[in-house]
């Protein structure tokens, strides 16, 4: 029976995350497996890869081929690398303190990587969000001097129109002017007779 290591495909359509599993290569994609070794989520930026280290390590040792993703998985996690250097110790070329070391300082500089890579994603974004906002701010700038812009000769025209209707006001005063006075003229020859 010989053993995959390989992706079995869950999620929704075009969501797709995977289970990182230990299967019979006969077996369907997605059917049964031996065991479950851990997951792969590549929607995320970095790819999110949950896997079982010692269980991976255990089924590389007894002769289990990883598929080519799965290889890529297993060496960014180390577990090749670890597997490589256990052989190195089983032929004598290191002690199992030398291997060690450089499994350790191997994975410390994988670690500063990955967080490099995370911070120059959040710088980007950051970056980008302010460039955003300095974009929308010019545009909003805009559009409030075309309002002003439409806004002054409406502000203009209820100008006039107050002093044409003020004009208007006054002269029609002036008109009913003389026609009161002579109302009261009346008024007052009335009361005198």
């Amino acid at each position: 029976m010989p053993v995959k290591i390989r992706l079995a495909r869950h999620g929704r359509k075009r969501r797709a995350f995977y289970y990182i599993v230990a299967a019979d290569s006969r077996a369907p994609r997605d059917g049964r497996y031996i065991e479950r070794i851990g997951s792969y989520n590549p929607n995320t930026d970095p790819a999110t890869i949950d896997l079982n280290f010692d269980k991976a390590l255990k089924w590389l040792q007894n002769g289990a081929i990883p598929t080519d993703t799965c290889r890529a998985i297993l060496s960014y996690k180390g577990v090749l690398y670890k597997n490589h250097l256990l052989k190195g110790v089983a032929k004598g070329a290191l002690t199992e303190e030398e291997a060690e070391n450089k499994f350790n300082a191997w994975l410390k500089d994988k670690e500063q990587k990955i967080q490099a890579k995370k911070d120059k994603l959040k710088a980007e974004s950051k970056a980008e969000k302010e460039k955003r906002l300095k974009i929308e701010e010019e545009i909003n700038k805009a559009r409030a001097e075309e309002i002003a812009a439409k806004q002054q000769p409406e502000e203009e025209a209820k100008e006039e129109n107050e002093k044409v209707a003020e004009e208007n006001a006054n002269e029609e005063a002036k008109a009913e002017a003389p026609e009161a006075e002579e109302k009261k003229e009346e008024t007052e020859e009335k009361k005198e007779d």
